[in-house]
């Protein structure tokens, strides 16, 4: 199994920046891609970025390119997404997904595992 464990959330300002981290643990060999989505109150959860695991490729949601970031450090089984620039809207819990298969999908379903998520809240 994987265990995955978010971090780095928060309460910023607009405008502000926020880096969070997924730290994953177990059978980390059977991931192909990490993604991160996104719950806000009374909404889907939405995908937000997501890069492989071997690779350096990055997907980005719209509402989010230019302003966040994913990025991994192998050594240390780590996947973080910077956020910068951030707005009232990316107010949300901020999960962390691993997912076993191919392609890299924007899907949650796709995903099998999954962090409990860390709390984002942008205020204006």
């Amino acid at each position: 199994q994987v265990q995955l464990v978010e971090s780095g959330g928060g309460l910023v300002q607009a405008g502000g920046s926020l880096r969070l981290s997924c730290a994953a643990s177990g059978r980390t060999f059977s991931i192909y891609a990490m993604g991160w989505f996104r719950q806000a109150p009374g909404k889907e959860r939405e995908f937000v970025a997501a890069i492989r695991w071997s690779g350096v490729t990055t997907y980005l949601a719209d509402a989010v390119k230019g302003r966040f970031t994913i990025s991994r450090d192998n050594a240390k089984n780590t996947v973080y997404l910077q956020m910068n620039s951030l707005k009232p809207e990316d107010t949300a819990v901020y999960y962390c997904a691993a997912s076993p298969s191919w392609p890299v999908s924007f899907r949650p379903q796709d995903y099998a595992y999954w962090g409990q998520g860390t709390q984002v809240t942008v205020s204006s």
